[in-house]
Protein backbone atom coordinates (compact mmCIF):
# COMPACT_ATOMS: atom_id res chain seq x y z
CA UNK A 1 0.00 0.00 0.00
CA UNK A 2 1.47 3.84 -0.89
CA UNK A 3 2.21 6.20 1.27
CA UNK A 4 -0.36 9.01 1.77
CA UNK A 5 1.17 11.88 2.92
CA UNK A 6 -2.10 14.47 3.21
CA UNK A 7 -5.43 12.74 3.56
CA UNK A 8 -6.77 9.85 1.65
CA UNK A 9 -9.71 10.21 -0.44
CA UNK A 10 -12.85 8.11 0.78
CA UNK A 11 -14.64 7.38 -2.35
CA UNK A 12 -15.65 10.07 -4.67
CA UNK A 13 -16.50 12.63 -1.31
CA UNK A 14 -16.29 16.24 -1.94
CA UNK A 15 -13.12 17.84 -1.84
CA UNK A 16 -14.25 21.04 0.54
CA UNK A 17 -13.29 20.28 3.93
CA UNK A 18 -14.25 21.84 7.42
CA UNK A 19 -11.76 20.98 10.10
CA UNK A 20 -10.92 23.81 12.06
CA UNK A 21 -13.96 22.92 14.91
CA UNK A 22 -12.77 19.28 14.69
CA UNK A 23 -9.54 20.13 15.04
CA UNK A 24 -9.72 22.14 17.84
CA UNK A 25 -11.89 19.53 19.70
CA UNK A 26 -9.24 17.18 19.14
CA UNK A 27 -5.52 18.72 19.95
CA UNK A 28 -6.10 17.13 23.74
CA UNK A 29 -6.37 13.91 22.75
CA UNK A 30 -3.52 13.97 20.01
CA UNK A 31 -0.68 14.52 21.85
CA UNK A 32 1.75 11.36 22.31
CA UNK A 33 1.38 10.18 26.13
CA UNK A 34 4.19 10.48 28.11
CA UNK A 35 5.44 7.61 30.37
CA UNK A 36 7.93 9.79 32.81
CA UNK A 37 9.09 6.64 35.36
CA UNK A 38 12.78 5.29 34.80
CA UNK A 39 13.34 2.54 32.59
CA UNK A 40 14.92 -0.22 34.32
CA UNK A 41 18.10 -1.05 32.10
CA UNK A 42 16.95 -4.55 31.71
CA UNK A 43 13.68 -4.14 30.54
CA UNK A 44 14.86 -1.42 28.09
CA UNK A 45 18.14 -4.41 27.45
CA UNK A 46 15.02 -6.66 26.80
CA UNK A 47 12.87 -4.46 24.75
CA UNK A 48 15.27 -4.07 22.42
CA UNK A 49 15.77 -7.53 21.37
CA UNK A 50 12.64 -8.51 21.61
CA UNK A 51 12.56 -5.38 18.65
CA UNK A 52 14.94 -7.45 16.80
CA UNK A 53 14.05 -10.64 16.95
CA UNK A 54 10.18 -9.96 16.32
CA UNK A 55 11.89 -7.57 12.54
CA UNK A 56 13.03 -11.16 11.86
CA UNK A 57 9.79 -12.89 12.77
CA UNK A 58 8.04 -10.10 10.67
CA UNK A 59 9.82 -7.28 8.25
CA UNK A 60 6.69 -6.32 6.94
CA UNK A 61 3.77 -6.85 9.27
CA UNK A 62 0.18 -5.78 7.93
CA UNK A 63 -3.27 -5.09 9.58
CA UNK A 64 -4.96 -8.04 9.12
CA UNK A 65 -8.42 -6.53 8.44
CA UNK A 66 -8.90 -6.40 4.28
CA UNK A 67 -9.25 -2.55 3.12
CA UNK A 68 -8.43 -0.57 -0.18
CA UNK A 69 -8.16 2.53 1.80
CA UNK A 70 -8.14 4.85 4.93
CA UNK A 71 -12.82 4.55 4.92
CA UNK A 72 -12.76 1.20 4.62
CA UNK A 73 -10.30 0.77 7.51
CA UNK A 74 -11.68 3.07 9.64
CA UNK A 75 -14.65 1.48 9.28
CA UNK A 76 -13.88 -2.36 9.79
CA UNK A 77 -11.69 -0.98 12.76
CA UNK A 78 -14.81 0.18 14.39
CA UNK A 79 -16.49 -2.71 13.43
CA UNK A 80 -13.44 -5.47 14.74
CA UNK A 81 -13.61 -4.19 18.10
CA UNK A 82 -14.99 -7.06 20.35
CA UNK A 83 -14.97 -8.84 17.55
CA UNK A 84 -12.18 -10.60 14.99
CA UNK A 85 -10.65 -9.56 11.67
CA UNK A 86 -12.10 -12.92 10.10
CA UNK A 87 -15.57 -12.21 10.74
CA UNK A 88 -15.04 -8.50 9.77
CA UNK A 89 -13.51 -9.66 6.22
CA UNK A 90 -16.81 -11.58 5.67
CA UNK A 91 -18.96 -8.62 6.30
CA UNK A 92 -17.32 -5.65 4.87
CA UNK A 93 -17.44 -6.71 1.14
CA UNK A 94 -21.00 -6.40 1.52
CA UNK A 95 -21.00 -3.32 2.91
CA UNK A 96 -18.89 -1.32 0.95
CA UNK A 97 -21.04 -2.70 -2.17
CA UNK A 98 -23.96 -1.45 -0.75
CA UNK A 99 -22.51 1.55 0.24
CA UNK A 100 -19.16 2.93 -0.93
CA UNK A 101 -18.93 6.65 0.29
CA UNK A 102 -19.08 7.97 3.34
CA UNK A 103 -21.83 9.85 1.74
CA UNK A 104 -23.44 6.72 0.77
CA UNK A 105 -23.41 5.17 4.46
CA UNK A 106 -24.33 8.41 6.33
CA UNK A 107 -27.58 8.34 4.65
CA UNK A 108 -27.85 4.50 4.71
CA UNK A 109 -31.38 3.03 6.88
CA UNK A 110 -29.94 2.06 10.13
CA UNK A 111 -32.45 -0.93 10.33
CA UNK A 112 -30.53 -1.99 7.07
CA UNK A 113 -26.82 -1.55 8.24
CA UNK A 114 -27.69 -3.79 11.08
CA UNK A 115 -28.76 -6.30 8.91
CA UNK A 116 -25.38 -6.55 7.23
CA UNK A 117 -22.95 -5.94 10.41
CA UNK A 118 -25.44 -8.40 12.57
CA UNK A 119 -22.25 -11.29 13.45
CA UNK A 120 -20.00 -8.72 14.29
CA UNK A 121 -22.04 -8.31 17.55
CA UNK A 122 -23.24 -5.40 19.38
CA UNK A 123 -24.48 -4.65 15.61
CA UNK A 124 -26.81 -2.12 16.82
CA UNK A 125 -24.74 0.29 18.32
CA UNK A 126 -21.64 -0.66 15.74
CA UNK A 127 -24.32 0.14 12.83
CA UNK A 128 -25.22 3.52 14.40
CA UNK A 129 -21.47 4.12 15.04
CA UNK A 130 -20.02 3.60 11.66
CA UNK A 131 -23.23 5.69 10.28
CA UNK A 132 -22.74 8.83 12.49
CA UNK A 133 -18.57 8.13 11.85
CA UNK A 134 -19.78 8.58 7.97
CA UNK A 135 -21.46 11.66 8.66
CA UNK A 136 -19.09 13.43 10.78
CA UNK A 137 -16.44 12.60 7.40
CA UNK A 138 -18.80 13.79 5.35
CA UNK A 139 -19.98 16.88 7.34
CA UNK A 140 -16.69 18.07 8.88
CA UNK A 141 -14.05 16.95 6.35
CA UNK A 142 -15.73 17.01 2.86
CA UNK A 143 -15.73 13.32 2.53
CA UNK A 144 -12.06 12.62 3.35
CA UNK A 145 -10.34 10.80 6.52
CA UNK A 146 -7.83 13.10 8.19
CA UNK A 147 -4.68 12.13 8.47
CA UNK A 148 -3.78 13.64 11.75
CA UNK A 149 -4.56 11.98 15.42
CA UNK A 150 -6.03 16.22 16.34
CA UNK A 151 -8.89 15.33 13.45
CA UNK A 152 -9.18 11.36 13.74
CA UNK A 153 -10.33 11.62 17.61
CA UNK A 154 -13.10 13.85 16.91
CA UNK A 155 -14.33 11.70 15.03
CA UNK A 156 -17.57 9.54 16.78
CA UNK A 157 -16.45 5.93 18.34
CA UNK A 158 -12.42 6.91 17.02
CA UNK A 159 -9.93 6.61 20.10
CA UNK A 160 -6.21 6.60 19.64
CA UNK A 161 -6.01 2.99 19.15
CA UNK A 162 -8.66 3.17 16.30
CA UNK A 163 -6.94 6.16 15.21
CA UNK A 164 -3.41 4.50 15.75
CA UNK A 165 -4.16 1.85 13.35
CA UNK A 166 -4.88 4.21 10.66
CA UNK A 167 -2.52 6.29 10.80
CA UNK A 168 -0.14 3.44 10.91
CA UNK A 169 -1.52 1.12 8.17
CA UNK A 170 -2.53 3.62 5.31
CA UNK A 171 -0.26 6.70 6.14
CA UNK A 172 2.65 5.25 7.74
CA UNK A 173 2.60 8.24 10.09
CA UNK A 174 4.24 7.15 13.61
CA UNK A 175 1.55 9.00 15.54
CA UNK A 176 2.07 6.43 18.50
CA UNK A 177 1.51 2.99 19.08
CA UNK A 178 -1.20 0.65 18.75
CA UNK A 179 -2.48 -0.90 21.89
CA UNK A 180 -5.08 -3.62 22.08
CA UNK A 181 -5.90 -6.34 24.09
CA UNK A 182 -3.04 -8.35 22.79
CA UNK A 183 -0.44 -5.32 23.31
CA UNK A 184 -1.83 -5.41 27.11
CA UNK A 185 -1.94 -9.08 27.39
CA UNK A 186 2.36 -9.28 25.90
CA UNK A 187 3.40 -6.02 28.15
CA UNK A 188 2.70 -8.20 30.91
CA UNK A 189 4.15 -11.37 29.99
CA UNK A 190 6.94 -9.45 28.47
CA UNK A 191 7.58 -8.27 32.08
CA UNK A 192 7.42 -4.89 31.27
CA UNK A 193 4.07 -3.82 33.02
CA UNK A 194 0.73 -5.29 34.18
CA UNK A 195 -0.68 -1.85 33.67
CA UNK A 196 -4.21 -1.94 31.97
CA UNK A 197 -4.60 1.76 30.92
CA UNK A 198 -4.10 1.64 27.02
CA UNK A 199 -2.59 5.27 27.26
CA UNK A 200 -0.03 4.14 30.37
CA UNK A 201 0.62 1.15 28.20
CA UNK A 202 1.44 3.29 24.79
CA UNK A 203 3.57 6.07 27.29
CA UNK A 204 5.53 3.21 28.15
CA UNK A 205 6.13 1.23 24.48
CA UNK A 206 7.11 4.87 23.02
CA UNK A 207 9.80 5.29 25.81
CA UNK A 208 11.33 1.52 25.02
CA UNK A 209 10.73 1.46 21.32
CA UNK A 210 12.63 4.38 18.88
CA UNK A 211 10.19 6.55 16.77
CA UNK A 212 11.16 4.87 14.02
CA UNK A 213 9.45 1.62 14.83
CA UNK A 214 6.03 3.21 16.33
CA UNK A 215 4.24 2.49 12.98
CA UNK A 216 5.86 -1.34 12.82
CA UNK A 217 6.28 -2.36 15.88
CA UNK A 218 2.73 -2.30 17.10
CA UNK A 219 1.52 -4.29 14.42
CA UNK A 220 4.00 -6.40 15.45
CA UNK A 221 3.35 -7.18 18.98
CA UNK A 222 -0.29 -7.15 18.39
CA UNK A 223 0.23 -10.44 15.22
CA UNK A 224 2.83 -11.84 17.56
CA UNK A 225 -0.23 -11.95 20.61
CA UNK A 226 -2.82 -13.16 17.79
CA UNK A 227 -0.90 -16.21 16.26
CA UNK A 228 1.98 -17.25 18.73
CA UNK A 229 1.96 -15.77 22.44
CA UNK A 230 -2.06 -16.56 22.69
CA UNK A 231 -4.21 -16.34 25.52
CA UNK A 232 -5.14 -19.47 26.02
CA UNK A 233 -1.81 -21.90 25.69
CA UNK A 234 0.88 -19.94 23.89
CA UNK A 235 3.31 -21.59 21.68
CA UNK A 236 6.83 -20.68 24.05
CA UNK A 237 8.37 -23.64 22.82
CA UNK A 238 8.37 -22.27 19.32
CA UNK A 239 8.18 -18.52 20.28
CA UNK A 240 11.47 -16.72 18.78
CA UNK A 241 10.63 -14.47 22.02
CA UNK A 242 11.88 -17.81 23.97
CA UNK A 243 15.17 -16.66 25.45
CA UNK A 244 14.45 -13.32 26.48
CA UNK A 245 10.60 -13.52 27.79
CA UNK A 246 10.47 -14.02 31.37
CA UNK A 247 7.27 -15.42 30.77
CA UNK A 248 8.31 -18.57 28.99
CA UNK A 249 6.38 -21.73 29.87
CA UNK A 250 8.77 -24.12 28.02
CA UNK A 251 11.88 -24.94 26.59
CA UNK A 252 12.52 -23.85 23.04
CA UNK A 253 12.73 -25.68 19.80
CA UNK A 254 15.94 -25.16 17.50
CA UNK A 255 17.49 -22.31 16.83
CA UNK A 256 15.40 -18.47 17.29
CA UNK A 257 15.91 -17.89 13.88
CA UNK A 258 14.62 -21.12 12.82
CA UNK A 259 11.54 -20.22 15.01
CA UNK A 260 11.78 -16.48 13.70
CA UNK A 261 11.38 -18.35 9.87
CA UNK A 262 7.62 -20.26 11.45
CA UNK A 263 6.12 -17.15 12.69
CA UNK A 264 6.88 -15.15 9.84
CA UNK A 265 5.27 -18.42 7.57
CA UNK A 266 2.49 -18.26 10.17
CA UNK A 267 1.33 -14.86 10.36
CA UNK A 268 1.75 -13.78 6.45
CA UNK A 269 -0.43 -16.54 6.04
CA UNK A 270 -2.60 -15.73 8.81
CA UNK A 271 -2.45 -18.68 11.17
CA UNK A 272 -3.41 -21.32 7.93
CA UNK A 273 0.44 -22.29 7.79
CA UNK A 274 1.72 -24.01 11.08
CA UNK A 275 5.05 -25.79 10.08
CA UNK A 276 8.30 -25.44 12.04
CA UNK A 277 11.31 -26.29 9.50
CA UNK A 278 13.89 -28.79 11.04
CA UNK A 279 11.82 -29.31 14.46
Amino acid sequence: MGKAKTRAKAGSGASTKSETKAARKGTAKAEVPQWTDPIPPAMAERALEIHRRLRKAQPAPQVELDHENAWQLLVATILAARSNDRTINEITPELFRRWPTPAALAAAPQEEVEVVVKRSGFFRQKAKAIRQTAAAVVTDFGGEVPSTMAELVTLPGVARKTANVLLNSVFEIPSGIIVDIHVTRLVDRFGFTSETDATKIEALLCRLFPKSSWVDIGHRIVLHGRHVCVARKPKCDRCPLNEVCPSAGAAPVGRWTQRAAWERTLTESRGLVDTLAGA
